[in-house]
């Protein structure tokens, strides 16, 4: 099963992008992220002719998400992060499919910090941490896939001295992510590339993709009963090169069937 978390940057206006990916990868399971449409702007159709059934949370220009699956309908399980019944934002999504709860997200950026969208992404990772655990006690198998715009390490930035003070990179969101995975969270991509220089978000500026000037920010978590299944992860990065296509590039994973 391949389980993939793609920041389309725009679901409308990147379809033909979207639709070329769904076509070449087949994920399974497919979790979007800016979708910056309105729910009834959502293109259902497009996506179900490729042969995905699809949920959304849309808003309009800004943020949202969705969760595809490949030959179903996945099953809603919740709609926005509990907690802040006063947050409006479009940025979390949950649903039962094969057999798993997925969670798909989009975590705020959070500049300029520090300030109030600084604080408002320190809140928001709180009240994420806070559902995370609450999966964990369930004890089903769980994956939180999304742009969680948080480099963990050196390793995950281009050049680190130049992000220090960015709210990407600053010592309390990086830390933040630490004790979220300190929950028993599996880091997919890093557990299987340890010592990599890997990247998902190149910039559209000063030829970034060209010069792999990247960051890696799009993460895949994944709970203890379901951390032994994961068998491959990687980053099509050839889709950063495409015309007219995101500034990230779709992150993967790759599980074995589960036993019995």
């Amino acid at each position: 099963m391949r389980i993939a978390t793609y920041n389309v940057n725009g679901v409308n206006g990147r379809l033909p992008v979207l639709l070329r990916w769904l076509e070449q990868a087949r994920p399974d399971v497919a979790c979007l992220q800016e979708l910056k449409a309105p729910d009834e702007k959502f293109p259902r159709a497009a996506i179900e002719q490729a042969g995905y059934g699809a949920i959304w949370h849309g808003q309009k220009s800004w943020n949202g998400v969705a969760i595809l699956t490949r030959g179903c309908q996945p099953v809603e399980t919740r709609r926005g992060l509990p907690g802040d019944p006063d947050d409006l934002h479009s940025r979390y999504l949950e649903a039962a499919c094969f057999g798993l709860v997925v969670g798909c997200l989009y975590l705020p950026n959070g500049n300029p910090a520090p300030g109030p969208k600084f604080d408002y992404k320190l809140r928001w990772f709180d009240r994420l941490a806070r559902h995370a655990a609450g999966l964990l006690a369930q004890d089903v198998p769980v994956v939180l896939a999304g742009d969680y715009n948080v480099m963990p390490t050196d390793l995950d930035v281009y050049k680190p001295e130049r992000w220090l003070d960015d709210a990407l990179f600053r010592p309390e969101v990086r830390a933040a992510y630490r004790d979220l995975v300190a929950q028993g969270w599996t880091d997919a991509l890093r557990t299987l590339h340890p010592g990599e220089r890997i990247y998902t978000f190149w910039d559209y500026f000063r030829n970034a993709y060209g010069r792999d000037a990247g960051l890696r920010i799009d993460h895949l978590l994944l709970s203890p009963s379901l951390a032994p299944r994961l068998q491959a992860a990687g980053v099509d990065r050839e889709v950063r090169g495409w015309e007219k296509t995101s500034d990230h590039a779709p992150t993967w994973i790759e599980l074995a069937p589960a036993r019995g």
